[in-house]
């Protein structure tokens, strides 16, 4: 099933837009309504099952590498050599590691919670999804029975009106596979939420996938897959094979009419296109936005998101001029595609074939319960974080993290007002933001409420389709209310960290507050270059190239002189410069792409190394293992970005990541800063000293 809507976020690692809505099939209803209220169930965690965790070490340091040559090598080059990527895995490192921990915690409280059929609230939910997902013989006793009524529809397809009337049908119930349609704050009354409308429809990462000659193999590669996913579904090899060019065929004419990752990354006002009911009507006369709100149960607004019109034309004129056999062949593969991780073994493996071993070069499945865990953290994920703080985030964590971000805060505040670039007027309006930050630490104040989602121990597709039909109604029933400010768009199990422009806020999940990036009991240095420099990565974000568009409360809006502005694009292309000129495995680094993250980690660093220095001014710095306190800061911020890559995996990450690859992070941001070089006593021409007109400083 397809990803659920997810708001604009600017993040640490990953980063989400207004995307594809879920999909699912309502034909395995399930049997009970859980409840919030907590369940006399006695949460306990056995820490010695947990995987250990990351640090620094200083035996992990390569001393025959010079840290002023080869500072990724210095720091990581030992660790890559002897830690190769787990055959379930694409990329290996602190994230990942960070992550195992999380999820090993996740089995435990699941398994708790499923050992329970009589428990309540979020412990039902989770143990539903949990018992159900490890039933294998069950899963695989039933086939593909339960998507079987949804493929018997689409069969009947023959007309433009029949199939409009078939994607609002199926959107109501939480599945969408042309476009992603969800409730976001408006950019222009960031108080209030809004509908949004944004592209979608296709089964590759991005749409030069389908366009660019040096990606024939992948797509020949999914074509292939189009036709054993038909076949494993009954269509007779030789028809699915022709299925499968026309499924091609209409993703290619989806895919000229999208938006890129880079576009997208780079220019958030594509997201940004308020028309009335009756304007989107007249720009797709095939496809009625009127009778869609209805049929979604979203009452007629004012305005609404049309994100990336021509989008949406090209949909339209694709209902009145294709033939339905195409309609038909697109909709059934996509709604056994996106089915097939919940299905029988069949389905399950050839999903890995392509998704897993073909784009992302892993070498093995993940084991089931990974697997399922995975869909309950996508389908409940909020409910599991509130059992998983329960027994995995302590009182002192938060209160340590809350005296890091008000030290952060200090920092990036005297920074702006010591920018030598920026007029006293755009000062003046940044430290306005500034004074709106808005924190959140480890989990949410007030808990979402799950009333209403139906799960059982019947059916594992059953339960996932009730999530994700529950989920997007609960998503849509924010459309025209004020903005719930306590909201979370990640779940505290999550190793992840988050600004969001329309709320000014950052966003630090439970599970990130571990090493290397977080440690209650480890010396300032360590937990600045980490941590710190974390808190400054998502601060910063509020003022990249994307994040400097919006204003104190949210609004998009222009708060830059046109002086500043010019100077603060003379900085930010230097950052591009920088980042075009790294190679990873003979493809160049894209510096846009990557500006806003490479921003934020720029000014984060820097923001955490000030900070430190505050926090520990006056006090001895004895070296520890022969290391001084400055140069330990930087140690650290490297071996948070340590990480290997499949080559599969690297290649789809520099085509849609606006995330440079961890490596060129490590040394990126530290290349740029006077501090470092002074720590490791570099000296100008040394390649991470960048010369003075190429040296970026922006805030």
């Amino acid at each position: 099933m397809a990803r659920k809507p997810q708001i604009l976020l600017l993040s640490l690692a990953i980063t989400t837009v207004l995307a594809a809505c879920s999909k699912k099939d309502d034909t395995a209803p399930a049997a009970s309504t859980a409840s919030t209220t907590p369940a006399a169930l006695e949460l306990k965690l056995d820490e010695s099952q947990l995987p250990p965790v990351n640090r620094f070490q200083v035996s992990d340091l390569d001393t025959s590498k010079n840290a002023c040559t080869d500072f990724g090598g210095y720091v990581n080059g030992k660790w890559l050599a002897a830690n190769s990527i787990p055959g379930d895995r694409a990329s290996w490192g602190a994230f990942e590691m960070l992550g195992e921990r999380s999820i090993a915690v996740q089995k435990q409280l699941a398994e708790q919670a499923a050992a329970h059929p009589e428990a309540a609230g979020v412990e039902k939910i989770v143990g539903d999804l949990w018992a159900t997902g490890m039933d294998e013989a069950k899963i695989n006793a039933q086939g593909i029975e339960p998507i079987k009524p949804m493929l018997t529809a689409i069969d009947g397809l023959n007309d433009k009106g029949a199939i409009a009337e078939y994607l609002r049908t199926i959107a109501a119930k939480g599945q969408n596979f042309l476009f992603g349609f969800g409730a976001e704050a408006d950019f222009k009354n960031s108080s209030m939420t809004m509908a949004y409308a944004s592209q979608g429809g296709l089964g590759l990462p991005d749409p030069e996938y389908y366009t660019k000659p040096e990606n024939k193999e992948k797509l020949d590669a999914y074509q292939a897959h189009i036709a054993k996913v038909l076949e494993l579904a009954g269509t007779a090899p030789a028809e699915a094979a022709e299925q499968a060019k026309t499924v091609i065929a209409f993703e290619t004419r989806l895919a000229k009419a999208s938006k890129t990752s880079e576009e997208l990354s780079r220019d958030v006002e594509l997201y940004y296109n308020p028309v009335t009911l009756a304007e989107a009507d007249k720009l797709t006369p095939n496809f009625s936005w009127t009778q869609f709100f209805e049929s979604q149960g979203v009452a007629p607004q004012e305005k609404f998101s049309l994100a990336m019109p021509a989008f949406h034309q090209e949909v339209s004129k694709m209902l009145g001029d294709t033939d339905p056999a195409a309609w038909r062949a697109y909709l059934r593969f996509h709604t056994i595609d996106g089915a097939s991780p919940y299905l029988s073994d069949a389905f399950v493996n050839e999903n890995y074939n392509f998704n897993g071993k073909v784009l992302n070069g892993q070498k093995e499945i993940k084991p089931r319960w990974k697997r399922v865990l995975d869909t309950v953290e996508n389908q409940a994920g909020e409910a599991l974080g509130q059992m998983y703080v329960k027994v995995a985030f302590s009182p002192e964590s938060k209160a340590k993290m809350e005296t890091l971000v008000a030290n952060l805060a200090t920092a990036l505040k005297a920074r702006i007002e010591n920018l030598a670039w920026m007029s006293d007027e755009t000062k003046q309006k940044a430290i306005a933001k500034w004074e709106t930050f808005t924190p959140k630490i480890g989990y949410p104040d007030k808990w979402r409420e799950w009333t209403g989602l139906s799960t059982s121990r019947d059916s594992f597709i059953g339960n996932v389709l009730a999530a994700q039909e529950f989920n997007y109604k609960w998503n849509l029933s924010k459309i025209g209310k004020p903005v719930d400010k306590t909201e979370w768009g990640m779940p505290p199990q999550m190793v992840n960290a988050y600004y969001n422009p329309l709320q000014n806020e950052i966003v630090f999940p439970a599970a990130i507050l571990q090493p290397p990036f977080f440690d209650p009991n480890a010396t300032d240095e360590m937990n600045y270059g980490g941590i710190g420099a974390v808190i400054g990565h998502e601060m910063t974000h509020g003022y990249d190239d994307q994040g400097a568009r919006f204003g104190p409360t949210g609004n998009f809006e222009n708060w830059w002189s046109e002086v500043d502005a010019k100077g603060f694009s003379s900085r930010t292309d230097k950052l591009i410069e920088q980042f075009n000129g790294y190679d990873a495995n003979g493809t160049p680094v894209n510096g846009k792409l990557t500006l806003g993250e490479n921003i934020a980690d720029l000014g984060g660093l820097a923001t955490a190394y000030d900070a430190m220095k505050k926090a520990t001014d006056g006090q001895p710095d004895p070296k520890t293992d022969g290391l001084t306190r400055d140069q330990r800061f930087f140690l650290n911020w490297a071996t948070v970005w340590r990480r290997n890559f499949t080559p599969e995996n690297l290649a789809v990450r520099l085509k849609t990541d606006p995330h440079a690859p961890a490596n060129f992070r490590a040394i990126g941001a530290p290349s740029n800063l006077p501090a470092f070089a002074a720590a490791f006593q570099c000296k100008a021409g040394d390649p991470m000293v960048r010369a003075d007109g190429k040296q970026v400083v922006i805030w």
